[in-house]
């Protein structure tokens, strides 16, 4: 696809699935809001999964995680502690102590939203890889059991697919058995489920090969100073694509009651990607 063409594709992707009502301009911030004597402190929202998900440094953009994306979907009353980190599966960001962080900082009434399956499929690799029916399900119950003991609401969220087509155009799973095992492990521990994984598969679908190239890191050479001779990433997202995710996380946060109406903002309306900012994980 031509540049021209990927600009116009960028700019009809932050426009609204349905007709917009009315535009805010100004961003919700991810660590903004609440303070003040007599007021409530204000909800958390902690994401722990992969790079899909993850903030990104300045030299990584136009890189860009769905969670840098999920606050202009949120009312100023929540707040999202993204520690998703690039690379992590179920299992190293546990071994690598990065799930107590997480909890360290949890309260009662947060979410905490568990989104792994991406490198877990790794499964050469040992600090990573798991196994969806037994090691995968078992790493996912620590995140479900911290969260519980804390009197915050865990969240199963099923990874977001890659941008993989049939030589007709069909949008391809890619992988395997890692959404159905998170689906039957939600079922069993009677935890609320975020299917991103159908959700965002039927939106690729809907956009075709041509429409995802403005979604994933898809440059030419001489688009960004960060990646001088272009890219072909078929699993990261620029801007448009992680808001696109951010928004079916919303609503599907919503039609799973997880959040109230009173809760979100913007979720048919248009959002700018020049309302991201990289400045790196917090």
């Amino acid at each position: 696809m031509s540049l021209t063409r990927r600009r116009t594709a960028t700019a009809l992707l932050t426009l609204p699935l349905v007709p917009a009502l009315a535009l805010t301009t100004t961003p919700a911030h991810a660590h903004g809001g609440g303070g003040g004597r007599g007021r409530p402190r204000p909800r958390t929202i902690h994401i722990a999964g992969d790079s899909t998900a993850a903030a990104k440094h300045p030299e990584a953009a136009p890189e860009t995680g769905w969670g840098m994306a999920l606050p202009f979907f949120l009312a100023d009353r929540l707040r999202v502690a993204n520690h998703a980190v690039n690379g992590r599966s179920s299992k190293s960001l546990l071994d690598e102590g990065r799930l107590a962080s997480l909890l360290n900082g949890v309260r009662p009434g947060d979410l905490v939203l568990v989104q792994f399956g991406h490198n877990d499929q790794k499964t050469g690799d040992p600090a990573r890889g798991t196994d969806p029916y037994t090691t995968y399900q078992q790493y996912l119950r620590q995140y479900v059991k911290g969260a519980r003991e804390r009197s915050a609401r865990p969240v199963l969220v099923t990874s977001v697919e890659r941008r993989r087509f049939t030589d007709d155009g069909t949008a391809l799973s890619s992988l395997g058995e890692y959404p159905a095992a998170m689906r039957a492990l939600a079922a069993e521990e009677d935890v609320p489920l975020v299917d991103v994984q159908a959700l965002s598969l039927a939106r690729w679908q809907e956009l075709g090969p041509d429409g995802t190239e403005a979604c994933f890191l898809w440059l030419d050479p001489g688009d960004s100073p960060n990646h001088p001779d272009g890219a072909r990433d078929n699993t990261h997202f620029r801007p448009a694509g992680a808001i696109e995710v951010a928004r079916l996380t919303a609503r599907a946060l919503l039609g799973e009651g997880v959040l109230a109406a009173r809760d979100l903002r913007r979720l048919d309306d248009r959002v700018p990607v020049e309302w991201i900012t990289w400045s790196g994980p917090a």
